[in-house]
């Protein structure tokens, strides 16, 4: 659900910033087993990954192994961490910088951001997901953890599906943070409006059952208030 929601609105951010048909040199940091990164370079763009994790390097090796060779070509995967895009690439070598499911494991995000816009070409785009901080207190209070739910309106940090205690980011800092870095907030989605509570372990719909869910999902993260209240937020900056 969330792979194909930002990979939806990423397409009309592409498509309504770079000509049509137009090979872009795209850079997915934190890209875990490769999911964007494969779609974008079976669109036709040439993509590098930088991950950290062996494993997900390996996953991502495994799954872009089955691509034609047109495709493999055109995918560059780097095991590196985030804060080093400065080590292997130079300032402006990329046109759209992908750093999404990251921030929340940062500790100071700021600095990873600022080094992101780097490598930015002139009107290039960042796509941030980043968990929405303002929404936290939704899924406990939905689930009738009311000490959790009271906590989360004043804090930053909460605990993931896997157990990790890690950070959420509030769209007014983060709109804060791309202006001080030259790449200020061009548009913004919500992502997993209705889906956030489901259960890990769920079967999703089929056919013409997902369909609507994610025409419904689709269409909330664009309308308020709905977006406002999302699981995940998708920030999309453009570099100036």
């Amino acid at each position: 659900m969330r792979q194909e929601l930002v990979s939806r609105q990423l397409e009309e951010q592409i498509s309504g910033r770079f000509p049509v048909g137009q090979r872009l040199r795209v850079l997915d940091v934190g890209m875990g087993q490769g999911t964007q990164a494969l779609r974008l370079a079976r669109a036709g763009h040439a993509v590098t990954g930088l991950e950290s994790d062996p494993r997900m390097v390996a996953a991502a090796r495994a799954e872009l192994a089955r691509e034609p060779e047109g495709i493999r070509e055109r995918v560059r995967l780097i095991q590196g961490e985030g804060m080093d895009t400065g080590v292997h690439f130079k300032p402006g070598a990329f046109d759209v910088v992908l750093c999404h499911g990251v921030l929340m494991y940062v500790r100071e995000p700021d600095a990873l951001l600022a080094g992101l816009a780097r490598m930015l070409a002139p009107g290039g785009l960042l796509s941030l997901l980043v968990r929405n901080g303002d929404a936290l207190a939704l899924r406990s209070g939905c689930e009738g953890d009311w000490r959790t739910a009271l906590a989360a309106f004043d804090g930053s940090s909460y605990t993931n599906r896997l157990g990790l205690t890690v950070r959420a980011d509030r769209l007014a800092d983060v709109t804060r943070t791309l202006e001080g870095i030259a790449a200020p907030l061009g548009a913004w989605y919500g992502v997993r409006v209705f889906t956030d509570a489901a259960d890990d372990e769920a079967e999703p719909p089929c056919g013409g059952e997902l369909d609507l869910l994610l025409a419904a999902e689709e269409r909330a993260g664009r309308t308020d208030p709905y977006r406002s209240v999302a699981a995940l937020l998708h920030l999309c900056g453009v570099r100036g």
